[in-house]
């Protein structure tokens, strides 16, 4: 007896950081669970939730699962199976998870339904989806509950701001759409105007550059970033001639999908 005790102490030391880290997990339908009463054979086995959110019980019937935690439904058990089994010890493990599901849609990116058979936090999943160049990491967000609780991906994807990763829940929606406009348009006094696939971290220089430079006429601090904004069109200067000359890498703004670099004459 006293080895069995021991056994049985030992086994429970064994599980608990299992319980601990799932403490928190919600069972729903699908899933599949190990029932476990020790030193009762017969109510030990597996079972699954059935679409109503119950299992069968040996002796009890029909008990509910779905929206239980492991914990809560072990002593739930626990409790009804004292009419059965004296001091009854009950333990629940998930098996098989079917019920975490995680919902992404939108233009930018290939819809679908992922399965959380893990902790997963939002940057380790923009990570599993592939290639994002025509996804609209600004715009995107994260539902839940039918509310956005996160807007705006970019930092956390492409800046690399881990201190903006979540966790995610079962149930989550994340939304990416599609970029409107995946060009850079460079006009006025450049040598080769022209439209640019936006990249992501694109600057200013780096695409008057590409449409090949000033010309000897420019103004070069009388460059301008135009740019629609929700509340409207915005223009921002910027001195070009102060990011060559003096390295005011500042004036060296970072550009988005849509805007317009124009370099002005000069009048001399």
């Amino acid at each position: 007896m006293r080895k069995q005790l021991s056994l049985l102490i030992a086994t429970v030391l064994m599980i608990m950081p299992l319980v601990a880290s799932a403490a928190d997990y919600v069972i729903g339908e699908g899933d599949g669970l190990d029932i476990a009463v020790w030193g009762v054979k017969d109510l030990t086995f597996p079972a699954k939730v059935r679409p109503d959110g119950k299992i069968t019980v040996p002796g009890l019937g029909d008990v509910q699962a779905s929206g239980l935690t492991p914990a809560n439904m072990q002593a739930a058990l626990a409790a009804r199976l004292k009419t059965l089994v004296k001091n009854p010890i009950v333990t629940v493990s998930v098996s098989q998870i079917t019920n975490s599901k995680v919902y992404i849609f939108g233009g930018g990116i290939k819809s679908g339904v992922m399965d959380l058979h893990q902790r997963i936090t939002l940057l380790q999943l923009l990570c599993m989806l592939g290639e994002t160049k025509t996804a609209d990491l600004k715009k995107a967000y994260l539902l839940r509950n039918g509310k956005k609780i996160k807007e705006n991906f970019h930092r956390l994807f492409i800046d690399g701001d881990i201190s903006d990763d979540m966790q995610l829940e079962s149930g989550d929606s994340i939304f990416i759409p599609l970029v409107q406009d995946k060009n850079v348009y460079v006009l006025g006094a450049v040598n080769l105007p022209k439209a640019i696939d936006y990249r992501d971290g694109m600057r200013v220089m780096e695409a008057i550059l590409e449409a090949g430079g000033f010309t000897k006429f420019a103004s070069q601090n009388d460059t301008q970033v135009r740019r629609k904004e929700a509340k409207g069109d915005v223009s921002i200067p910027v001195r070009a001639k102060e990011i060559i000359s003096s390295g005011k890498m500042e004036q060296n703004i970072k550009l988005n999908p849509g805007d317009y670099v124009i370099v002005k004459e000069s009048i001399f």
